[in-house]
């Protein structure tokens, strides 16, 4: 067993038991993942004016009073509309030991249908990261930006890793375990600050096609519907170009599938992080983590494709096939997961190539 690097499930269990995580009522048998938590939405949501963070000296429900134009309740469901900032109370507050810090991130479902979400922790300079040894309640901030949503108390649209100390793997280490476990099937893979994921554009599949870009003024969705949703509804598919190109417009987001196929082995978990934060011509995966077992063969994964959650920001930009979008950073887990990615979890996303969000009938 490592001394550093992210909880896995069993101990994640032990955290909730040892009152480190509080939840308000039961977890849910599937809560709790291979290397996360699922982040469960409480009773009420609360429509602001604006995003916000609450600085060093200020709560969230501090800021919250400030902000808030209306309440709504979530108990019998409600839906978010496109482009408003909500904020919502979880079902999971924390009280961390000194030495064990959090990060969350949307779940995959979650990003595959362009719902932009954060946690916000009381006092606090930034989203999404928890020191450790914080005591107290956990937000979510959610801004659906292109299909309103339906969700209820107790909807899961964000995940939370609980990690000791710093076990990201620098490059030396990450080349040793990719000869070891060959991480990916690119023969040639930059591994220089993780592994480096380009987008793939030479299309997937009998219909050749390299990904999705949404449709607006759709329905909306249900975020508890699985299967529930017909594609052509809410998406258009995007075919391969002879030139092996796609030009993004402003404004508008895809779905695409990266170039290689990808494993994270048992002992370990990854993240995806931008190629270059100072390319700003658009963004890429909006869901980061990935599970150990994620494409991994002896959880009946034999490499999965990354999808790509694209949105192009002001001007077009054209992207060329195999161009690099992200890259995927593997951090030690402090132990093997009791149940891997894939192995009777509901994991909905195991050696996937292009695909929607399990919303859709496919």
């Amino acid at each position: 067993m490592a001394t550093k690097g992210i909880l896995p499930d069993h101990m994640i269990s032990e955290l909730a038991k040892n009152g480190g995580i509080r939840p308000s009522r039961a977890f849910a048998p599937d809560q709790i993942q291979p290397a996360s938590l699922d982040l469960r939405l409480g009773p009420k949501a609360y429509r602001v004016r604006a995003s916000f963070l609450p600085g060093p000296r200020t709560t969230v429900e501090e800021r919250i009073d400030n902000l808030k134009l209306h309440e709504i309740t979530l108990t019998d469901g409600a839906v978010l509309e496109t482009n408003c900032v909500y904020i919502v109370p979880l079902l999971e507050s924390l009280a961390l030991p000194p030495d064990i810090a959090a990060a969350a991130n949307p779940k995959s479902s979650t990003g595959r249908i362009d719902v932009f979400t954060r946690v916000i922790a009381d006092r606090t300079r930034g989203f999404d990261q928890i020191d450790a040894g914080y005591h107290g309640p956990l937000y979510a901030e959610i801004s659906p930006k292109t299909f309103p949503v339906l969700v209820r108390e107790g909807s899961r649209l964000s995940q939370i890793r609980f990690r000791r100390g710093h076990a990201t793997l620098d490059a030396a280490a990450l080349r040793a375990l990719h000869d070891k476990e060959r991480l990916t099937d690119d023969a040639d893979a930059d591994l220089t600050l993780g592994i480096a994921v380009g987008v793939d554009l030479a299309g997937l599949g009998p219909n050749n096609f390299v990904g999705y870009r949404a449709k607006r003024h759709t329905g909306l969705i249900d975020v508890e519907k699985r299967d529930g949703h017909a594609v052509g509804d809410f998406w258009e598919p995007i075919a391969a170009r002879a030139d092996r190109s796609l030009i993004l417009d402003p404004g508008e987001f895809y779905i695409l599938a990266s170039k290689e196929a990808v494993q994270v082995p048992p002992d370990y978990a990854a993240e995806m992080v931008p190629f270059d934060p100072l390319v700003g011509e658009f963004r890429v995966h909006y869901a980061g983590f990935f599970d150990p077992g994620f494409g991994y063969a002896g959880a009946g994964g034999k490499g999965a494709r990354a999808v790509l959650e694209v949105r192009s920001r002001e001007v077009p930009f054209i992207l060329e096939h195999g161009q690099i979008v992200g890259r995927l950073v593997y951090e030690t887990m402090i132990d093997k997961p009791k149940t891997l990615y894939g192995m009777g979890i509901g994991s909905n996303y195991q050696a996937q190539g292009l695909k929607l969000s399990k919303h859709f009938k496919v």
